[in-house]
């Protein structure tokens, strides 16, 4: 199937997509403990699925809305989609509710070992998290240094600092910062990433700048 872009241009299935297709790569440790083996997508989606299941939050996965605009049909009872478009560009991949919070965040990953690039992030993304902020969601991206297998759960103001320092030639976000700055979450088993534990901290630190916040304007 082909799937373009709005402008046209063509969608090119990159590396880490392929992952999510019926024919799984061979893995050496193929049995799964602690997200060997998963791609963060993966590791996110079964951890998620995990927290539904002991009624601990509800969060998915937003699916890209596209257009068809080609459809074969071989057999009366069956469809073959052939071209495709984005409709527009995504938000950011993941949203739910937690405790009563809303929840909304980007997951990355990057094989660089002392910072993480900018570049893997979008200026649309970056303004959905602006907007959500100021409704008082709770915003995060969870990042994942694969080569030194460790994940962060960072929040989006981090994101937004760095970006809008870009045009001062900043291209990412150094792994010191970003260690100072969010909380390293560590693979398990059940469930794969337990990132609730560092979103408890971060909706911890939310609510005590709020209180401050609202304490100082009395």
């Amino acid at each position: 199937m082909t799937v373009n872009y709005p402008d046209g241009r063509q969608f090119l299935r990159k590396p880490d997509d392929q992952l999510q297709s019926n024919i799984k790569p061979h893995h050496r440790d193929s049995v799964i403990f602690g997200g060997r083996g998963m791609s963060l997508e993966e590791t996110i989606n079964t951890s998620n699925d995990y927290y539904r299941i002991q009624n601990k939050a509800v969060i998915y996965k937003k699916p890209t809305p596209i257009q068809i605009v080609k459809v074969d049909y071989p057999q009366r009872s069956q469809a073959v989609i052939r071209e495709a478009y984005f409709r527009n560009a995504s938000t950011t991949d993941y949203n739910g509710v937690y405790q009563g919070y809303y929840l909304d965040f980007e997951a990355k990953e990057t094989t660089n070992k002392a910072s993480f690039p900018l570049k893997n992030f979008h200026q649309h993304q970056v303004d959905h998290f602006q907007n959500c902020l100021a409704q008082q969601g709770i915003c995060f991206t969870i990042m994942r240094f694969s080569s030194l297998e460790r994940y962060f759960v960072t929040p989006a103001s981090l994101l937004i600092n760095y970006w809008s320092q870009q045009s001062q030639g900043r291209k990412s976000i150094p792994l010191k910062t970003i260690i100072e700055t969010g909380y390293e979450v560590k693979a398990g088993f059940r469930p794969a990433l337990d990132y609730l534990e560092a979103v408890d901290q971060l909706i911890a630190k939310t609510n005590l700048k709020n209180l401050g916040e609202n304490h100082g304007s009395k």
